[in-house]
């Protein structure tokens, strides 16, 4: 018998190009650089789930496979519906898409599109973005609780 105790809470460690949903309380970890993750959650049921997308879009060759956003964003939101949550009770927060090299925005910006995806999608869906911490330099690590919908983040050491 458990007691409710934070030792009793599910983890889950969140690797690119993945995504985790779960009905009930699980504490959901995930590091990204210009990945981006999206997290949903359905305040009234308290579930939700995360993504961890690298590249924006699939081509439609070989697999599609979460690790694009196209397809990432598609799974979790179905996922998320799957475990009973609500569509019109889902809200978002959205995390990454960090420029880490520093590279000239003249070059790809996988970042910035890995970012302009996701908020593009959200916006299609009507799902409100509550939350974000989006571009910038650095890297950031993500832990979301998917029964409270708390998100905590934090962001690694400026370069250079």
């Amino acid at each position: 018998m458990t007691n409710g105790s934070a030792e009793d809470t599910r983890k889950h460690f969140l690797f690119p190009g993945t995504l985790h949903v779960d009905a009930g309380e699980c504490v959901i970890t995930t590091v990204l650089g210009s990945c981006v993750a999206v997290c949903l959650w359905d305040e009234a049921k308290g579930g939700g789930g995360m993504n961890h997308f690298m590249l924006p879009l699939w081509n439609g060759e070989g697999l599609a496979t979460p690790k694009y956003g196209t397809i990432a964003m598609e799974k979790l939101l179905e996922q998320v519906l799957a475990a009973g949550c609500k569509k019109e009770r889902l809200v978002a927060k959205v995390f990454g898409g960090a420029n880490i090299l520093n590279m000239s925005q003249a070059t790809y910006p996988i970042g910035k599109r890995n970012v302009e995806l996701a908020l593009a999608t959200l916006d299609d869906w009507r799902i409100k973005v509550v939350a974000s911490d989006l571009e910038g330099t650095v890297g950031r690590k993500v832990i979301m609780n998917t029964k409270t919908g708390v998100v905590l983040m934090g962001r690694g050491k400026h370069r250079g």
